[in-house]
């Protein structure tokens, strides 16, 4: 039976893989949701531009215009939460892929609950954000961070995140001094319950790092357990 609540919400499936892109848009169709579909990089631009989905599910690798470019496209004209698809799962992929804006990344060959489950969370996490991302203005030493504009400064510069970094961010600062596991940054930040992946914290964590530059070390790794915000 279809689910009344995600009538509204219209994901597009970019694969060229035509076999890969049914399965998925009739499972999707089924649980509720309003599909669009597109066997290229090119069509999926023009498919966006049209019909503005809530969502992409995007393949890396694809003929005429790949996933990373299709991805970079998208963030030059939309917000819109993208989940990367691939085959290609070593680390740098994943850190490829969010560089350039992508909510999630999920390898391939992939469960089909685990994939409803990442857009159910995509979509929870946009309706209701994490508890880091409310509140007033956070200051430490050299970064700041304000939840009402969504703007970041690392010593007075603005640096841009992905929405998920800035949540990431946002609920570390609001725990500081407090040692977060994996599970339960997974549980509050992506809305993951088991079917999340530790090793999605880590590869964030570290991009997050890189982008805050010399503040990046207030992001303290606790062996064993996850991670902590100390100024």
């Amino acid at each position: 039976m279809a689910n009344d609540k995600n009538a509204t919400k219209k994901i597009l499936v970019v694969d060229d893989e035509l076999r890969m892109r049914r399965v998925i848009v009739d499972y999707l169709s089924i649980k509720g949701y309003d599909m669009a579909e597109a066997g290229d990089g090119e069509q999926a631009l023009a498919v966006f531009a049209e019909q503005r989905p809530d969502l992409v599910l995007l393949d890396v690798m694809m003929p005429k215009m790949d996933g990373y470019t299709v991805c970079k496209k998208l963030r030059e004209m939309s917000d819109v939460p993208v989940i990367m698809l691939t085959a290609k799962t070593e680390e740098e992929d994943e850190l490829a892929g969010f560089s350039l804006g992508a909510d999630e990344y999920i390898g391939k060959p992939f469960s089909l609950k685990i994939l409803l489950a990442r857009v159910e969370a995509v979509f929870r996490r946009r309706q209701d954000p994490a508890g880091g991302s409310a509140g007033q203005p956070r200051q430490f030493a050299g970064l700041s961070v304000n939840p009402e504009s969504r703007e970041v400064r690392v010593d007075g510069v603005p640096v841009e995140l992905t929405y998920t970094e800035f949540e990431l961010l946002s609920y570390l600062m609001l725990n500081s001094g407090m040692a977060l596991s994996r599970d339960r940054i997974l549980d509050t930040v992506w809305r993951y319950d088991y079917f999340g992946d530790a090793r999605t914290v880590d590869t964030h964590i570290k991009k997050l790092r890189s982008k805050l530059g010399g503040r990046g070390e207030y992001i303290k790794t606790i062996r064993g357990v996850g991670y902590k915000f100390e100024s």
